[in-house]
């Protein structure tokens, strides 16, 4: 018999994604970043994640180990990591040493998180590389580089220092089932990207449970899902808030990434019937979480059941510093 999880009894962590406000500066954003990852520490989160994306003028954690860096130092227990690196961006010995000297600073905190998607265009995916040579098929071994990077008795001749003999939890992330398989095989913590890949949730938690493999990390599967919640004290408010992650969404389907947008009233005069139901598919419902806190309360509970994650982390897109603060205080509520 499977035993019945509560939202109360599993970590909630927090995925920022720095954003941009109309009107602001990266300066701001990271600003606001601190100040959420201070108060979220407070509410007892477990984890602060940053994501690492490019060339979108409304997400400025691009160098994402150095604003891990700045927010590990500007709070004294919560784990700060990546969610996540795109590893085919990066040479595999920079990771080890950048994440190397973060375990070393704050040691016990760090996580490395690794994707394998660009996180940006062809044309951004070049300018980083250089070479698009890499490929997502290559990710298996990158993964495998960067962990004998991090042993004590590395097979490589180069070693990472600092890096080499920590202990640096690595999760893979995905929103499909390619990352599902890795992390299964090699057994490591999953995190699934169900805030914007909704339809897959479940196939590839499945995928990864069933075919999870013991590790020296880990000897049983542990299972990460991505939420969008936006929390208000009135599900009206919070509509009108969401529409800010609205019009982001929409905007990036057309191919016009904007800065995070004030919300509006009335989001339906602004798009086509076709992009409304985009938003639908994507911001599902199940896993974009907008209302009040007893609503809030009831889709996490119906998510966690469904799912029977191990942990969530919440993204909340939220223009207003305060009303993004209010709505994981909401949610910090719900915690006790």
């Amino acid at each position: 018999m499977t035993h019945t999880k509560t939202f109360q009894h599993i970590p909630l962590s927090v995925l920022d994604l720095a954003p941009v406000n109309e009107g602001s500066t990266p300066s701001d954003s990271f600003k606001n970043s601190v100040a959420l990852a201070q108060d979220v520490e407070k509410f007892g989160f477990n984890r602060y994640w940053l994501a690492e994306h490019h060339n979108m003028p409304g997400i400025a954690s691009s160098a994402t180990s150095v604003i891990i860096g700045h927010i590990a130092e500007k709070t004294n227990h919560i784990r700060v990591g990546a969610g996540g690196v795109m590893l085919p961006n990066h040479a595999t010995l920079v990771i080890a040493e950048q994440f190397g000297t973060l375990e070393s600073l704050y040691p016990g905190r760090i996580d490395l998180g690794l994707g394998r998607a660009p996180g940006s265009d062809q044309a951004t995916a070049y300018a980083l590389r250089r070479t698009l040579n890499m490929s997502v098929e290559d990710f298996p071994m990158q993964v495998n580089e960067l962990q004998d990077y991090f042993a004590k008795d590395p097979v490589s001749r180069v070693k990472a220092v600092p890096g080499q003999g920590l202990n640096i939890p690595i999760w893979l992330l995905g929103s499909s089932d390619f990352s599902a398989r890795l992390a299964a095989q090699k057994g490591l913590p999953f995190s699934f990207a169900s805030h914007f890949a909704p339809a897959y949730t479940i196939p590839a938690l499945n995928l990864y449970r069933e075919q999870f493999q013991p590790s020296e990390y880990m000897d049983k599967p542990y299972a990460m899902v991505g939420v969008n919640v936006i929390a208000a004290d009135s599900d009206e408010k919070a509509s009108y808030l969401a529409t800010s992650l609205q019009q982001q969404f929409l905007n990036m389907r057309r191919g016009k990434p904007t800065k995070l947008k004030p919300p509006i009233e009335n989001i339906e005069a602004h798009f086509s019937i076709n992009e409304l139901e985009a938003i639908k598919q994507t911001l599902d419902p199940r896993t974009t979480i907008i209302g009040s806190k007893e609503t809030v309360k009831q889709g996490l509970k119906n998510f966690l059941e469904e799912t029977q994650a191990d942990e969530m982390i919440i993204s909340s897109q939220i223009y207003h510093q305060a009303d993004r603060q209010r709505s994981f205080e909401i949610i910090s509520e719900l915690m006790d």
